[in-house]
């Protein structure tokens, strides 16, 4: 697995601001589509692409176009909602399939409540939407669900990390043989006793939506 913690200033400029408690939800909601469109453009600098040739007004270029069949984007319900869009305004073309995890508080593990995804995932390229890599549970349940489903390779977009969800991922999928990758704004010092990331951001789908 590979981890890559975006280092721009832009970044960090969006990130100190969702961090700050002062931060109202439709502020939250904005920049957290933002940041989530510049974290795209460093994970999709492995997506799969195939030559092409257009005619511009005056001669022949070579370039490239998406190949097929298109890249699929699954966000986890429900804070992975608040990236969407950020994601697939990058990739415009990219079809959208949704995961719904939920993680038990008293065992900090993920449970699968809802889905709505190919059935065949063969040849797939897959970016997985989760604002939070915390303790790591629910990431590695939805990256092995794409897998049982036949997906090529997945990516995660990340707002923030723990190190603790990083060595979880690396030791789940030490032995797997397709690519990996995580990228972030941010890798944080810890997980507290709750096993939310500190200093952390809070619950990033009820900064969102609203406590519900």
């Amino acid at each position: 697995m590979k981890t890559l913690v975006v280092d721009h200033p832009l970044v960090a400029h969006k990130l100190t601001t969702l961090r700050d408690v002062r931060t109202d939800s439709p502020t939250f909601r904005r920049l957290a589509d933002e940041l989530v469109t510049l974290l795209a453009y460093e994970a999709t600098r492995d997506v799969r692409v195939v030559d092409a040739t257009v005619d511009t007004p005056l001669a022949p270029a070579h370039g490239v176009r998406l190949a097929r069949p298109a890249p699929l984007v699954v966000p986890i319900l429900r804070a992975g909602l608040g990236m969407l869009d950020g994601m697939t305004r990058l990739l415009p073309t990219a079809e959208v399939g949704f995961l719904g995890m939920i993680r038990d508080e008293s065992t900090l593990k993920a449970q699968t409540y809802a889905t709505r995804l190919p059935e065949d995932l063969s040849g797939r390229q897959c970016y997985v939407l989760d604002p939070m890599l915390a303790t790591g549970g629910t990431l590695a349940a939805a990256i092995h669900f794409l897998f049982d489903r036949g997906a090529e390779d997945v990516t995660a977009i990340c707002l923030l990390a723990a190190p603790e969800g990083i060595a979880r991922m690396d030791d789940e999928f030490k032995g797997s043989d397709k690519p990996i990758r995580v990228v972030t704004a941010a890798l944080d010092e810890r997980l507290n006793d709750q096993g939310y990331i500190v200093p952390g951001l809070g619950d990033a789908g009820d900064r969102l939506y609203g406590v519900v």
